[in-house]
């Protein structure tokens, strides 16, 4: 049976350990069976009921993102990495590992399978993206999606979506130096945007409108 990665605090998640595997946006690698879903619900509403749900895991080499997202509608058209993908359907991870420093990263991921991976500082409110430099290789995010009762295609009508993604400690680099070991507790936040009938949020941790408000992240817990 899965175990719970929800603890009785509704700010922390328990992130489970395991040997590493390979991403294919189907979310159905036996490894996310070490964990159970986790919610994150609407923050900003656009008068529709989709569901979304996450799971996290963690190796030695990085860590593990699972989401599944209801759908209606495949509201994506941007095709270039590093595009402004926030402002079409895309799911999102806020991690700050290291509090000392108002210096976090986001990566988002797009249906379509495009992305964005910036560090972002962030300081009284005044923030930037910077764009990892040398992005290849081992420090590379590996990312995939599906999609369930329609087309991958822009505008197509659909049921929902996957989109699983593995991101290496080397990209963090120097924010994290040393890869977490058991009782490290790295805050971040999960979020989702829809655009399929007006503007919708979804989030883990509640903030008052923007997602890059940091200090309202949650904790994670790593097993």
């Amino acid at each position: 049976m899965p175990i719970h990665a929800q603890t009785s605090d509704p700010t922390q998640m328990v992130v489970r350990k395991t040997d590493d595997f390979q991403v294919n946006g189907n979310g159905d690698n036996s490894a996310w069976n070490k964990t159970d879903w986790v919610p994150i619900t609407i923050q900003e509403s656009a008068g529709r009921n989709l569901a979304t749900k996450t799971k996290t895991l963690y190796s030695g080499t990085g860590m593990y993102f699972l989401f599944q997202c209801e759908d209606e509608t495949l509201t994506a058209t941007i095709q270039d990495d590093f595009g402004a993908l926030y402002n079409e359907d895309v799911v999102e991870v806020f991690l700050w590992p290291d509090e000392s420093v108002p210096i976090y990263f986001e990566y988002e991921l797009s249906p379509l399978n495009y992305e964005l991976a910036i560090l972002v500082p962030n300081l009284n409110g005044k923030f930037m993206g910077w764009k990892p430099w040398h992005y290849t290789g081992k420090s590379k995010v590996q990312h995939a999606t599906s999609i369930q009762g329609g087309d991958k295609v822009s505008k197509a009508a659909i049921k929902g979506w996957t989109a699983e993604f593995f991101i290496p400690y080397t990209l963090l680099n120097p924010l994290v130096q040393t890869p977490p070991t058991s009782g490290t507790k790295w805050r971040g936040n999960l979020y989702r945007i829809d655009y399929d009938k007006g503007y919708q949020t979804w989030s883990w941790q509640k903030t008052s409108g923007s997602f890059h408000e940091f200090k309202k992240f949650g904790t994670l817990i790593f097993e």
